[in-house]
């Protein structure tokens, strides 16, 4: 049996040197890229934060939007109605000392001031007389015979209605023209 020769302790621990550089390189290569995903992960983490927050805000604001929306709807048709009431004040503290064809003039401009307040806010009037009768627009109080419009045909308005934006606030009530009875040809 021959024995190996020994290396001499310098050789052993040059070459343990030798062979450990490259296992720290890569421990620190592996520690830099673990740091460098760390810091991207925290990057992500805050832009995560940031946008769950920003999307909480939103969601707030619209909530007060809406509420505020809902509470104040009537804010603008009020402040316009103003203007009808102080001409209505105006007229009746006038009453006693204005004449009847004064008072008649007051109640127009009021009623036409009224007519386009509710024109600003899309709230439009239904004068249906000689238009056909819709049920859903009008409200039928009665028929009537007539030979003034077609039967089915609005004959007289009792009542205007109103709609806003296409919807119907109140239904025109009206009398619906009926076929006139027939008159004897030998009468």
């Amino acid at each position: 049996m021959s024995a190996k020769p020994k290396r001499p302790e310098a050789e052993a621990g040059a070459t343990e040197s030798e062979s450990s550089e490259p296992a720290a390189a890569a421990d620190d290569a592996v520690e830099a890229a673990l740091a460098e995903l760390q810091a991207k992960a925290d990057e992500n983490w805050d832009l995560y934060l940031r946008a769950a927050a920003e999307v909480d805000n939103v969601r707030k604001r619209a909530v007060r939007d809406v509420e505020n929306a809902h509470k104040f709807a009537l804010e603008n048709f009020g402040r316009e109605l103003l203007a009808v009431v102080d001409s209505l004040e105006i007229g009746l503290s006038t009453a006693e000392s204005a004449d009847v064809e004064a008072m008649r003039q007051g109640g127009e401009a009021t009623c036409k001031l009224l007519k386009g307040t509710l024109e600003r806010f899309n709230i439009v009037e239904l004068d249906p007389e000689g238009e056909p009768f819709d049920p859903e627009f009008h409200e039928a109080m009665s028929m009537m015979p007539s030979a003034k419009v077609e039967p089915g045909s609005v004959l007289t308005v009792v009542q205007k209605g109103y709609a806003m934006n296409g919807r119907l606030l109140r239904p025109a009530r009206v009398i619906v023209a009926a076929e006139p009875p027939e008159t004897g040809v030998g009468e």
